[in-house]
């Protein structure tokens, strides 16, 4: 049997589209059966500290970080307060979350217009640096709050609900938040909590990352 070969016009271009394949994965990143959308709410969780297990033990939920997904070129970044408000690589921001895992929420269908405007809201808060007091004020901002605000900015709606500490299941935790405080517990102070923004009507789950 003669073995079929790619003649010498041919075989140029089989290499380029190759090429442009590796390109384009090695650009894109692999996300598993994520098809990243803008505008796309993460949720992560990041690694086990004091701060991190009070955030998700008082809310009731293994979020403790969220962003927004923007692409920039062929780039996926997310928007993020983490430090300063910034922006990381999708497959940086993957990986500094506990194995890896995240999960999705996509706005739904009739907020879509708004997209670019919440993308250049959240992006307005750029190297504002990280509210380790999580109040609602501009001095600093926490990941909820960003998503909060660029929302409420783009739409006029909240996404998802305020609460007060003291709504929150804050008493084993009461130690850290001491701490933080300078040895009180505001329990009137009004926040937005990752979990809160999960729940938000606006938003559908698209995505989960499986253990």
């Amino acid at each position: 049997m003669k073995r079929a070969s790619l003649s010498p016009s041919r075989a140029p271009r089989a290499q380029l589209c190759i090429f442009v394949l590796a390109i384009t994965l090695g650009a894109s990143g692999s996300h598993g059966e994520y098809a990243p959308q803008e505008g796309d709410v993460v949720f992560q969780s990041l690694p086990h500290n004091p701060l991190i297990d009070t955030i998700e033990g008082s809310t009731g939920s293994p979020f403790s970080h969220c962003g927004i997904l923007r692409k920039a070129g062929v780039i996926w970044k997310v928007i993020e307060a983490i430090g300063p408000v910034k922006e990381t690589d999708l497959d940086a921001w993957e990986k500094q979350g506990r194995d890896g895992q995240f999960t999705v929420y996509r706005l739904k269908p009739r907020y879509r217009d708004k997209i670019p405007t919440f993308i250049t809201a959240a992006q307005s808060y750029e190297g504002l640096p990280y509210d380790y007091h999580y109040e609602m004020d501009d001095r600093a901002i926490y990941c909820s709050e960003l998503i909060y605000k660029a929302f409420r900015k783009a739409t006029g709606e909240e996404l998802g609900h305020l609460q007060k500490l003291g709504e929150l299941k804050w008493q084993p935790y009461a130690p850290v938040i001491k701490q933080l405080e300078g040895g009180t517990v505001p329990l009137d102070r009004v926040l937005i909590t990752p979990r809160s923004v999960s729940e938000a009507p606006q938003l559908e789950k698209v995505f989960e990352q499986a253990k």
